[in-house]
C-alpha cells in the first residue's frame, strides 16, 4: 500500500469517527504537524472545530514513542485534573491505532533554544508558572501507581543504553560519567506520575498562562526528581554551548526550585539527579548526531552539537564530584 493510499485510509477512518460528533458538518483532509517525534501527527476540521490526530507510523509497532495509545490513555487520566491537557475524543485501536485530541491553540518555546521574540519578562512568567503544574502532576493519583516504576537506576539504566550507542568520539568523558552515576545511585522515592519530558517547549501557553501539557511519549511512574532536574536544566543558556541564547531575567534554578518545593524541604541527592539531566541531553544529541552523520536523518544543524554534548558531560561530572 502506498503511502498516499495509507494516509486517506486512515483519513476516511478518522472523518467516521469524527462524523459521530458532528453529524451535520464536513470534515477535512488530514494535514501533517510539522515538529512531531513520535508517531504521526495531523490536523483536521470538523466543521468550524479543529482536531489534533495522532496515529501509529503504517509498519511500525505500537511500542516506545509510537505507543500512541498509551499518550491516550494518560490525557485521558489527566482530563479535568489541576494539570492542563488537550482532551481526548475518540481512540481507534485497530492497526494502524490512532486517537484524536482537541486541538489547544498557544505558543511552545523554549526560550534559551529556540528562534523567537518574545518579550524576555513573558518567558519569565512563562517559566514560573510551570513549578506549579509539574508539582500538581506529582501529585495526581491515577489508581495505577502500581504500574513497574522507573527508579534512579532503572532511569540511569535507560540512558546508559542509549548514550552507549553513540559512538564514543561523540560523547568525551561519557564511559567515567556513567561509571560515576552508577557507583552514587540514591535511594528512590516513592513513585509518582512523571511527565519525562517537562519543559516550557512542551507546555502550550496562552499569554503567560500554561494552556496545555503535550509530547507525553516517555511519560512513566518514577521519581518525582528526574522530572524536577530536567524542567531546572533549561533555565541557563550557558549549559547549552553555541546552542543556547540569553534571556534578560529568567528565573534561576533556586528560584524555580523554591517554587516548586512551596516551602517543603529539598529532596535529597538533586545534584545526582541534575547529573543525570545532563547524561540525558547528551546521550539525546549525540544520537541526533550519530543519525545525521549516518545519513539516517540528514540535518546539517545537528553539527552544532558537539560542543554542548561535551558540556553536559563535563558538567554533570562536576556536579558528582562537589560538596554538598
Amino acid at each position: 500500500m502506498s503511502a498516499i493510499t495509507e494516509v486517506t485510509a486512515l483519513q476516511e477512518r478518522v472523518r467516521g469517527r469524527l462524523a459521530e460528533r458532528h453529524p451535520h458538518e464536513r470534515c477535512g483532509d488530514l494535514r501533517t504537524l510539522p515538529g512531531g517525534h513520535s508517531g504521526l501527527t495531523y490536523s483536521i476540521t470538523a466543521g468550524p472545530v479543529p482536531y489534533v490526530v495522532k496515529a501509529v507510523p503504517p509498519g511500525r509497532r505500537p511500542v516506545g514513542r509510537n505507543d500512541v495509545l498509551r499518550q491516550a490513555r494518560i490525557l485521558s487520566v489527566l482530563a479535568g485534573s489541576p494539570v492542563p491537557v488537550p482532551r481526548v475524543v475518540a481512540v481507534d485501536q485497530d492497526e494502524p491505532a490512532w486517537f484524536a485530541m482537541e486541538f489547544v491553540g498557544g505558543e511552545a518555546i523554549e526560550p534559551v533554544l529556540d528562534e523567537h521574540r518574545l518579550d524576555p519578562a513573558l518567558c519569565r512568567r512563562r517559566m514560573l508558572a510551570l513549578p506549579d503544574v509539574l508539582r500538581a502532576l506529582h501529585a495526581t493519583t491515577t489508581g495505577a501507581e502500581a504500574a513497574r516504576p522507573l527508579d534512579p537506576a532503572a532511569e540511569l539504566d535507560r540512558w546508559s543504553r542509549t548514550m552507549r550507542a553513540v559512538p564514543p568520539e561523540l560523547r568525551p568523558g561519557a564511559e567515567d560519567l556513567l561509571t560515576s552515576l552508577a557507583a552514587r545511585v540514591p535511594d528512590g522515592t516513592p513513585p509518582v506520575l512523571t511527565h519525562g519530558d517537562f519543559r516550557l517547549g512542551n507546555v502550550l501557553c496562552q499569554g503567560e498562562r500554561p494552556a496545555a501539557v503535550v509530547d507525553w511519549e516517555i511519560w512513566s511512574y518514577g521519581d518525582l526528581r528526574i522530572d524536577l532536574a530536567w524542567f531546572l536544566l533549561f533555565c541557563d543558556h550557558h549549559n547549552f554551548p553555541e546552542l543556547g541564547r540569553p534571556v534578560p531575567g529568567l528565573p534561576t534554578e533556586e528560584e524555580l526550585l523554591a517554587a516548586y518545593l512551596d516551602g517543603r524541604p529539598a529532596p535529597p541527592a538533586l545534584d545526582w539527579f541534575r547529573a543525570l539531566a545532563r547524561t540525558k541531553m547528551a546521550a539525546i544529541m549525540g544520537h541526533n548526531l550519530r543519525r545525521h552523520r549516518e545519513g539516517t536523518h540528514h540535518d546539517p544543524d545537528q553539527e552544532r552539537l558537539p560542543p554542548t554534548v561535551a558540556a553536559m558531560i563535563r558538567t554533570a561530572r562536576d556536579l558528582l564530584t562537589r560538596r554538598p
